[in-house]
């Protein structure tokens, strides 16, 4: 949880701040329909396939929308503004990194997963290593999807608490009892769909806090342009290389595409919308496009960070909010004009909603193909179904559980993306051995896998600087920013993988 360092003083000011009653019914209203939307893709599946991959009919644009929404939660709306507000425009070198690796993924992933009927991303890691590493994968992206959802699930509860007022289990309970309604009864279909909507609710709510900017300070973004990049908060490249800075160009481009790599080619969550289009060709048009709408919404979450901190210096009475995390939300309750406020908290609740239900459906789906059948393949297709609704009953319940005893000392948006980068190191290292190497065997892999999640482990929880001795060679291990995780425990698992594979028994070599 995002604790202000005013304590309880701050919790008293922000309980002060409530939306009023013509946005609160906007919000109310915006809750029952997106949850009546999405019921009406209520139907009777027939197979997996048409309950997790909405039987590979959705239309390209629709699909690249529903990545752009399902990449895009509640933490990235409520924190990266944040980071300008508090820094500059370095987190876009990260962004051009998500643009490198869309195509890396389009070109090198993709092909791989349109070879047969697949339903997961673990399935072509079964088919070229076997089962052992299919389910060790599978549990490893369980493990990662719920963490690192726990912390997006309960950023939603400081919006609607500073908007309503309900304590953190009540925001959190609502946002999860109504997403977990239309998921369940309308499978992917009610879930890329529901996300269109909410994606483009939230880009106009976006576009409206810009607006609502230009209005309240004098002069207008021409002033706050001119004032900013005197100050250097329009600095966006900084191409000094320290592994213990996240924002710089190597680590933005270097890093940011590992982790597209990893999260749009390893992770069920991305990897099911892909898989749900009808052929490869639309496929990887709409993970491209996708990458061109990020740019454009990150531009505008910077944009609007930087805004707030000319606001706040100059403009606001009564002083900016004491979390970086708080000064977007509070903005909204305390600035927008009637209407326009309960559209944007309606907004971030759409981003919220959009994120869970995407891996809420993802988590039953590999935890359905992945593990479940594994266990029982010769299960009719109407005891699958039912299993899958079961499942998804499960980890929205267990979503609901890690996000209430969420816990977080930074902006909720790196804690949420570094807890993400421990386990992608190794997934995306399997997967390029998979991919890249054709003598790596299943239990070469194993330990590289196993390796590599080690090493991002005991990089993430490195508090200080370590000393180390080798003969009379003295060197420093430093604290490694998180954008680098991906890039160490990829290219470790890969190394170690191989390396396993040429000393264990040729006879586990992969098939």
């Amino acid at each position: 949880m995002l604790v202000d360092s005013s304590g309880m003083a701050a919790h008293a000011a922000l309980s002060t701040l409530r939306l009023s009653y013509p946005d609160l019914l906007l919000v109310v209203l915006y809750l029952v329909a997106v949850t009546i939307f999405g019921l009406r893709f209520r139907s009777g599946d027939r197979s997996l396939k048409s309950y997790f991959l909405a039987d590979q009919r959705i239309p390209w644009w629709a699909i690249a929308l529903s990545i752009v929404a399902a990449e895009t939660s509640t933490l990235t709306i409520i924190s990266v503004p944040g980071v300008a507000y508090t820094g500059d425009w370095g987190f876009l070198q990260i962004v051009f990194g998500y643009l490198l690796g869309r195509i890396v993924v389009c070109f090198l992933f993709l092909p791989r997963y349109f070879r047969g009927e697949l339903l997961t991303a673990y399935q072509v890691i079964g088919q070229r290593f076997g089962p052992r590493l299919h389910k060790l994968t599978a549990i490893l992206f369980l493990f990662l999807r719920a963490a690192a959802e726990g912390v997006r699930v309960f950023a939603v509860s400081i919006v609607v608490g500073i908007a309503i007022g309900t304590p953190d289990i009540i925001s959190i309970a609502i946002i999860c009892a109504l997403t977990l309604a239309y998921t369940l009864e309308g499978g992917m279909a009610a879930v890329i769909w529901t996300d269109v909507v909410q994606m483009i609710l939230y880009l106009v709510g976006t576009i409206a806090g810009v607006l609502t900017l230009n209005r309240l300070i004098p002069g207008g973004w021409h002033a706050i342009h001119a004032t900013a990049a005197g100050a250097g908060k329009l600095t966006i490249f900084h191409f000094a290389f320290h592994l213990s800075t996240a924002y710089t160009f190597w680590a933005g481009l270097i890093g940011g595409c590992f982790l597209t790599m990893a999260s749009h080619g390893t992770d069920q969550l991305m990897v099911q919308r892909l898989l749900a289009a009808r052929n490869l060709r639309e496929s990887r048009l709409a993970l491209l496009s996708s990458g061109l709408v990020i740019l454009v919404q990150f531009v505008l979450f910077l944009a609007i960070g930087t805004g707030l901190y000319f606001f706040y210096s100059r403009f606001a009475t009564g002083g900016a909010p004491s979390s970086a995390d708080r000064v977007f939300p509070t903005f909204i309750v305390r600035q927008m004009p009637r209407g326009i406020a309960g559209m944007m908290v309606a907004a971030i609740l759409a981003a919220a909603m959009s994120n869970l239900s995407a891996a809420v459906n993802s988590l039953s789906s590999s935890s359905m193909v992945d593990l479940y059948l594994q266990w029982k393949p010769a299960a009719g297709e109407r005891h699958r179904i039912v299993a899958s609704r079961v499942m998804t009953i499960f980890w929205a319940m267990l979503l609901f559980v890690l996000a209430c005893v969420s816990r977080g000392d930074g902006h909720v948006v790196e804690v949420g993306l570094s807890i993400a980068s421990v386990a992608y190191g190794a997934l995306l290292g399997v997967f390029l051995l998979g991919t890249l190497s054709s003598e790596t065997t299943e239990s070469g892999a194993i330990v590289g896998m196993i390796g590599g999640f080690a090493l991002n482990l005991f990089l993430w929880r490195q508090s200080r600087p370590i000393p180390l001795a080798l003969g009379s060679i003295h060197i420093v291990l430093p604290i490694i920013a998180w954008t680098w995780f991906v890039v160490i425990g990829s290219l470790f698992t890969f190394a170690l993988g191989w390396i396993a594979s040429k000393l264990l028994p040729k006879a586990h070599r992969s098939r």
